[in-house]
């Protein structure tokens, strides 16, 4: 299988190594604690922004787009879900509050690593349904960089929020589930 494939086909559950390695030696401070919980809620707040634009389909478990997305966040940076789990994989590894700062660059490298292969694969697949658009797309819009300036297609997508909440229901699920180990272990064996 080819491993840009691999990485897309099994991106929610490629965490799950790191997240139980880091639950099992995590040693969680009321400190780490809001600074991680801060940086996950503003992951979670991008994800929902980028979600309420690209739709539903960034739940699919297929390559590509119904449409080329080049409003909202997408106006601004081509991958905003992909910065968004950054910062909530992030904010995991501050709660956490340990082998700092190198798990921090750890969680960096290792998702830097897999969305690299996802973008890739992602890419390749939308140059094929979009071409000549996407292209024009890529050249205005940075891949992880945020510009200041926001790209206009005339390509207006009305934004979701609703939506965007029900769609987010398996990341929500995630979110409070890794807080609820992580608080939990702070409550039990930092006393």
């Amino acid at each position: 299988m080819d491993v840009r494939k691999f990485f897309f086909k099994y991106r929610g559950f490629t965490p799950v190594p790191l997240v139980i390695v880091v639950v099992i030696f995590a040693k969680p401070t009321l400190t780490s604690l809001f600074w991680g919980i801060m940086l996950m809620l503003l992951g979670e707040l991008i994800r929902i922004y980028g979600v309420a634009y690209a739709g539903g389909a960034t739940r699919t478990r297929k390559v590509g787009a119904p449409e080329l997305v080049t409003s909202g966040p997408f106006s601004r940076v081509r991958n905003p879900l992909y910065i968004g789990n950054m910062f909530m994989y992030t904010g995991a590894a501050v709660i956490a509050n340990v082998w700092q700062p190198w798990l921090v660059l750890l969680v960096w490298i290792f998702f830097g690593i897999q969305y690299y292969f996802i973008v890739n694969l992602e890419e390749e697949e939308l140059d094929k349904i979009f071409g000549e658009n996407y292209a024009i797309y890529c050249k205005n819009v940075n891949r992880f960089i945020p510009g200041l300036k926001a790209y206009t297609s005339g390509n207006i997508t009305r934004p979701d929020y609703k939506m965007a909440i029900r769609s987010e229901k398996s990341t929500f699920i995630s979110f409070i589930s890794i807080l609820i180990l992580l608080i939990g272990k702070m409550l039990l064996f930092n006393r």
